[in-house]
């Protein structure tokens, strides 16, 4: 019989260990953090604990909240395009971004903020009650509930549901994984291509991040996209783009989808200014010369930035406008019907699209 989430709660974690001579003392081994943990004490993210010289996750079973969005809205463009997602997080998060556009809930230690509380199954069984075709862990950053995501994850595989992650891939090797091989999709943020903004911005280091988008394209089945919030004055050069670009092309390849997102002033950087613009069109186009065949912009209306074309033929195969799908000109193999070519993602028979509609649920 499955527990009830309240007895979930504070369940064991997994990956950590002992300190050896270090009587009652832990080292979590999930993230590049290696918080190190006396009894009582909780990890950066704080929702990893010790608790009796056992590492115990104190939000599995909880969520922020349940909702029903575009799968566009994550962003994915290439899974499943015009599919709905039951969306969810739980609180606190792994890096100290201070341009987090969710930190109500990422840097939430309140763990009252967590009123909607849901089993695995539950979840699962909502998710295929409201059609939706996919389970997303997102709003904070499923690295951090990793156990309850991949929990989750089971019960939706086991009804025909596909999982998504929303995160920024900071984790060690061996969990990570563990953890993408539960996943049919990710997006991974990006966030910049400079250790010194990822030291002094989200408190955390470059490499580790590459290394786990490197691992998920190369190592697992999750098909992954990738997003970079371009902030004005900190990441939008046109060498650091270049360089960007440059990487993802050769390392992973012209077909992993790249998304520049406009920034807004929130949480520590709100004396910074939204993103233009010209700015997100020109960080596609420096992308697109790179060589990648599928760059969008977020977070602005944009209608070239919206759209996915066939990069055999070049036709417009699919026109968006924001989460609407005003066109698609694919098969259910994911074949341009201009000239055959097979587009790189997840595709299926398309159906009428969710659309740009939130759907909030309790479940």
């Amino acid at each position: 019989m499955e527990r009830t989430a309240d007895e979930l709660t504070g369940t064991p974690a997994k990956w950590w260990h002992a300190i050896p001579g270090e009587e009652g003392r832990i080292q979590c081994d999930l993230c590049p953090r290696d918080c190190k943990l006396h009894e009582g004490q909780r990890a950066a993210c704080f929702v990893r604990a010790n608790q009796g010289g056992k590492m115990i996750l104190t939000t599995y079973g909880r969520s922020s909240g349940f909702c029903i969005d575009p799968i566009e809205k994550k962003p994915l463009n290439h899974f499943y395009p015009g599919s709905s997602v039951l969306s969810f997080g739980t609180a606190g998060c792994n890096l100290a971004c201070k341009f987090c556009q969710n930190w109500d809930i990422s840097k939430s230690r309140e763990m009252d903020r967590l009123q909607d509380a849901a089993t695995p199954a539950a979840i699962a069984q909502a998710a295929a009650r409201h059609g939706s075709q996919s389970v997303a862990f997102t709003y904070n950053d499923p690295v951090v509930f990793a156990e309850y995501a991949m929990d989750t994850a089971d019960a939706c595989h086991a009804l025909g549901i596909h999982t998504v992650a929303v995160t920024a891939g900071y984790m060690h090797p061996a969990p990570a994984r563990e953890f993408y091989a539960k996943m049919d999709a990710a997006n991974i943020d990006l966030k910049a291509f400079s250790d010194d903004f990822y030291f002094k911005l989200c408190g955390a280091h470059l490499k580790p991040v590459l290394d786990c988008i490197a691992l998920v394209h190369h190592e697992t089945d999750c098909w992954i996209e990738l997003t970079t919030l371009v902030i004005p004055g900190h990441n939008d050069s046109d060498h650091e783009l270049g360089e960007l670009a440059k990487w993802v092309a050769s390392e992973l390849g012209p077909d992993v989808p790249l998304h520049f997102s406009a920034f807004h002033p929130d949480w520590k950087m709100r004396d910074i200014p939204a993103t233009p613009h010209a700015t997100l069109r020109r960080a596609r186009k420096i992308a697109l010369d790179a060589g990648l065949h599928y760059v969008y912009t977020g977070n602005i209306h944009d209608h070239a930035g919206d759209a996915t074309h066939c990069p055999q033929c070049d036709n417009l195969v699919i026109e968006r406008d924001w989460y609407e799908i005003l066109r698609y000109d694919l098969d259910a193999a994911g074949h341009c019907q201009h000239c055959g070519a097979a587009l790189a993602g997840r595709f299926g028979k398309f159906g009428t699209p969710f659309g740009a509609r939130r759907q909030p649920i309790v479940i």
